[in-house]
């Protein structure tokens, strides 16, 4: 059967591939300006089709942000940041961290532009306080170890910190720049961005 000229060709789509979607169109038009009718309209599909898969626009976003959210809570688990000096526990941390942001980078870019303007953002930034208060714990435990400067406030350093490894999603790209002649966008290999932030934030703030 072929298809008429100017139909919308329909796509046969999951959960994720659904996700992959909404997190683009979340991105580009922000949560507030993005209709169900303008997801379906991207992913190929009908709006019932989307509600088989999901309650509605906040039930993708929620999806959207545990994704970035979970991988993060989970490198506080993992044995490099449960022993050991705290030095070494925060670099790995660290560490981790840039290095989920380059895995999830699309939902990780949505998570960082959330507002608080539904309770699903809220509980977002709820929980990225929680990330950061388990970090300032690290921070202010390393200083008292002597390991860090104890003259920079733990909670100002790991925001500073944070506020470094969070601007990647602004230029970071994968796919290598966006134009050739221009460096706006630029793709260090993985290994060497986490080397490079980590030697400029602890470099910083080892003790002397």
């Amino acid at each position: 059967m072929t298809t008429a000229p100017g139909a919308r060709r329909v796509q046969r789509y999951d959960v994720a591939s659904l996700l992959d979607v909404a997190v683009r169109v979340f991105t580009e038009r922000g949560y507030d300006g993005t209709s169900m009718e303008d997801l379906a309209r991207a992913a190929g599909v009908s709006k019932s089709s989307i509600y088989h898969h999901v309650e509605g626009k906040e039930h993708l976003l929620r999806l959207a942000l545990e994704r970035a959210l979970d991988p993060l809570f989970a490198v506080l688990a993992e044995p490099g940041a449960t022993s050991g000096p705290s030095l070494g526990r925060l670099e790995h941390v660290l560490r981790r961290e840039v290095e989920v942001l380059v895995a999830e980078l699309p939902y990780v870019t949505l998570l960082l532009r959330v507002r608080g303007n539904t309770g699903t953002e809220q509980w977002a930034l709820a929980r990225r306080r929680d990330f950061d208060a388990e970090v300032v714990a690290l921070v202010r435990a390393a200083a008292a170890e002597g390991a860090l400067r104890a003259d920079v406030d733990p909670a100002l350093a790991t925001r500073l910190v944070f506020g470094m490894i969070n601007s990647v999603v602004e230029w970071y790209r994968p796919e290598g720049p966006r134009d050739a002649r221009s460096r706006s966008g630029l793709r260090p290999d993985a290994g060497r961005l986490t080397d490079g932030v980590l030697t400029l934030v602890l470099d910083g703030l080892r003790a002397r």
